[in-house]
């Protein structure tokens, strides 16, 4: 059993890292292909795209191959395709590569969480939250290697395949210990079609996620810009506004699992929405760098919790495996990727960005009566 959860983790682990040294050298992406934000945003957007676009299938391939397989196989795929981003001809071919990126990693999110589960009902208690502590700790570490790379000037080429290399390893050793759930996932998918849509009872736990998740997109898309142009600050204390969402979500996901445990998934999700709503309330409220902070701290901290919830919840629905439970909730969840940064980026323009940023607060409170409705039906 503790071999089957450590070797989970490394993919969690491994799936953070690559997306850490992506995202650490997005600029330098940008200067290879020569494009403008628009253009770096649609690149960007292709990933998205895939990842999307494969969570809805996943959970038929699970049935079929099994989430031990579906994790291997599209754990290697994200590694494989990880170097070949920055070696394209040209744009149209680098767009069908980066939406291959994105449906690799979203196809390996919904197995290894699915895997996840398995290793949690063993234990007998919630142990989600720690899987997404370490793919929080694999993207830090992922971000400084990247940042390593880039003051060392090595290709993007080059350093892609050295981390896609290591990742590759990581992937193979953990492969062994993975758990076999065949005849389950097969029973499970018999009835099912190979695109899932998600059913009434996990469509309130992929809104609630939704919602989670345009609160997240908006802290890493808008929140250093929130503090340079709104708090007046510079750009170096525009990026402390990230690291300490950042810190907040690790530290947030290392001890949820306590705290679900003693509080249950209910009240779990309720006092978490609350927690986020008085951080981003404290943000928007007063606009001094020090609260804005302690502000954005709070509101990691609220939104830490609410994805491995969502998963566990969703990988435990009865009637359902868990891979397909968990690709319908994220299949809603993921759309808040979609929605919440190009609607912030129109509001920003007509309204301003602090009223923009009241679109993301309505969502969390929109996240607080889902929660308390889910907790009065349980």
């Amino acid at each position: 059993m503790k071999n089957n959860r450590i070797a989970v983790c490394v993919y969690f682990l491994v799936n953070g890292f690559l997306l850490g040294n992506w995202t650490a050298r997005i600029p330098a992406v940008k200067e290879y292909f020569a494009v403008d934000n628009s253009t770096l945003g649609l690149l960007l957007f292709c990933i998205a795209a895939g990842a999307m676009s494969a969570m809805p299938f996943t959970g038929g391939l699970v049935s079929r191959f099994g989430s031990h397989r579906v994790t291997v196989i599209t754990g290697a795929l994200m590694c494989m395709v990880l170097p070949f981003l920055a070696v394209m001809p040209n744009l149209y071919i680098a767009a069908i590569t980066f939406f291959m990126y994105g449906f690799s990693g979203g196809s390996m999110d919904v197995a290894m969480n699915g895997q996840a589960v398995y290793v949690e009902r063993d234990y007998g208690r919630s142990i989600m939250s720690s899987f997404h502590a370490v793919f929080s700790a694999g993207m830090a570490a992922g971000a400084v290697v990247g940042g390593l790379f880039a003051k060392i000037d090595w290709s993007l080429f080059y350093h892609f395949l050295s981390v896609a290399i290591f990742g590759m390893f990581l992937v193979w050793g953990a492969s062994y210990y993975l758990i076999d759930a065949m005849e389950e996932e097969r029973k499970a998918g018999e009835d099912q079609p190979s695109f899932i849509f998600p059913n009434k009872l996990i469509l309130p736990l992929g809104l609630i996620a939704f919602c989670s998740m345009v609160g997240e997109g908006t802290m890493a898309d808008w929140s250093a810009l929130y503090m340079e142009n709104v708090i007046g600050q510079s750009e170096s204390l525009g990026a402390m506004t990230i690291f300490s969402f950042g810190m907040a979500m690790f530290i947030g996901r290392s001890f949820g699992d306590h705290f679900t445990n003693l509080w249950g998934m209910h009240k779990m999700l309720r006092n978490s929405s609350l927690l986020a709503i008085f951080g981003l309330t404290m943000m928007l409220s007063v606009l001094s760098w020090p609260v804005v902070l302690l502000g954005s701290f709070l509101l990691g901290l609220g939104l830490a919790t609410i994805a491995p919830i969502v998963y566990s919840a969703s990988g435990n629905t009865p009637g359902v495996a868990p891979s397909v439970g968990i690709a319908m909730a994220t299949t809603v969840g993921y759309a808040g990727f979609f929605v919440g940064p190009p609607t912030l980026g129109f509001l920003a323009d007509a309204f301003g960005l602090r009223m923009a940023l009241l679109f993301t607060l309505g969502l969390l409170v929109l996240m607080l009566v889902l929660a308390m409705r889910l907790g009065r039906k349980g």
